[in-house]
């Protein structure tokens, strides 16, 4: 690991990695799962595939039972803004607080905080409340807890699995995240006509029960060292963000990330692509496939990431994953064959994965265990506010410009921007682990 931007490798609680045998045929491509041999990283994983499904049905039930009552896109607009703006603040508190307490115990209070919320919403579901503002507040809840668990929840596998098996234990959990984003709204659609929209709450609320067995059993990850403690507060905020400013690489895993997301994330222009450009296929099915080409990519990059999880030089392996991403994004823009693009925009999911995977495993291995509790706080919101931004940025240039020539455009920025990043700050290019 490159000494100029790394740190100390603490003693926690990950188990000392066993010499791997070297994997050879088809092997060499498949996922990586060395993580899994460890037990309490096992269960941690294993919660995340029930829940990863069981939060998209409530994700899909939400804007549907918005629009149900209301008939109106504008209300669902709304209502995911409730949602964002308590996460991310709530992402950049859950971090510090994270950094202070037993994470074990976090996760607990924050799991159980959202099967609650869960359960909430199945309630006013089922007695036929119909209030858009109790739907608001409860998703404001939901999105608040979900902002403190996430940071505790990615910071603890660094204290679960050994450094160099990090790549692969991001890419087991990125790729059941994505499979989940396929497979929730497609399995929510099918369900609806079924079942209704209440037991998707209910089925939500049950998966989350999982979690929290999955978390109990886990160790104990209290905060390493025998300093003074310390409260979670504005101080501890500000602090993680001047430790961000203070090491380079970390602060180039996060530019890289907002440069991908917002010069490059075309979402916002798949309807007006749908309908225009692709109608000839039919704009039904032009947007569903728009829509899953990333995440469809994303989870075969997992699936294979065998190819690249054990490579050292994270920094290089960002770097290319961006440049990338750009490159498909511009391809996708200049396509005017629909499953071309479609191409293209799962060769963008690939390249996303692989960066989600090395962002993730330079932000667990770069920063020191009383620092990753925040340093996740600020990856969740950029991870989410990212897209949003692009949402904005994308629908004026498409606007303006025409949609295919603002994708274009936004993934040729992408490649620029990084590779100026990359030759302007070599610190990024010079770690490795």
């Amino acid at each position: 690991m490159d000494t100029s931007e790394s740190s100390t490798t603490e003693p926690d609680t990950a188990a000392p990695a066993a010499p791997a045998p070297p994997r050879r045929g088809w092997r060499r491509w498949a996922m990586d799962t060395r993580p899994l041999r460890i037990p309490a990283y096992r269960r941690l994983w294993s919660s995340t595939i029930v829940t990863a499904v069981g939060s998209q049905l409530t994700a899909v039930a939400v804007p549907k039972q918005i629009y149900d009552i209301t008939h109106s896109s504008a209300w669902v607009g709304y209502a995911s803004l409730a949602g964002l703006v308590p996460m991310v603040v709530f992402a950049l508190w859950g971090g510090a607080v994270a950094d202070t307490v037993d994470r074990r115990k976090l996760l607990l209070v924050t799991n159980s905080g959202i099967a609650v919320t869960s359960v909430l919403f199945w309630t006013q579901a089922v007695t036929g409340l119909d209030s858009v503002v109790v739907l608001m507040v409860l998703l404001a809840v939901q999105q608040a807890f979900f902002g403190l668990n996430s940071p505790a929840r990615s910071a603890s596998v660094a204290r679960l699995v050994p450094a160099e098996e990090l790549p692969a234990a991001n890419a087991l959990g990125s790729t059941v995240m994505q499979t989940g984003l396929v497979a929730g709204p497609l399995l929510a659609g099918a369900l609806i006509p079924v079942i209704g929209l209440p037991e998707l709450y209910l089925i939500d609320a049950l998966a989350l029960c999982v979690t929290v067995w999955a978390v109990f059993r886990l160790p104990a990850l209290p905060p390493l060292g025998e300093g003074p403690a310390r409260r979670a507060g504005v101080r501890e905020i500000a602090a993680g963000f001047r430790y961000i400013a203070g090491h380079k690489v970390l602060l180039l895993s996060f530019l890289a990330d907002i440069v991908a997301m917002v010069f490059g994330m075309p979402r916002a222009l798949f309807p007006q692509l749908a309908a225009q450009t692709y109608a000839s296929y039919g704009e039904g099915l032009a947007l569903g496939v728009l829509f899953a080409g990333i995440p469809v990519g994303a989870v075969l990059g997992g699936l294979f990431s065998g190819a690249f999880s054990r490579a050292r030089r994270h920094g290089w392996m960002v770097i290319g994953a961006v440049v990338g991403w750009g490159v498909a994004v511009a391809g996708f823009g200049l396509s005017g064959n629909l499953w071309l693009a479609v191409a293209f925009l799962a060769a963008a999911g690939v390249a996303d994965m692989v960066s989600m995977v090395f962002r993730g495993a330079i932000l667990l291995s770069a920063a020191t265990d009383e620092m990753r509790g925040r340093m996740q706080g600020v990856f969740t919101v950029v991870v989410a506010g990212g897209p949003r931004l692009a949402d904005v940025l994308h629908g004026t240039a498409g606007s303006a410009f025409g949609p295919r020539a603002a994708v274009a455009g936004g993934g040729a920025l992408v490649v620029a921007v990084m590779l100026g990043l990359a030759a302007a700050v070599p610190a990024l290019r010079r770690y490795r682990i």
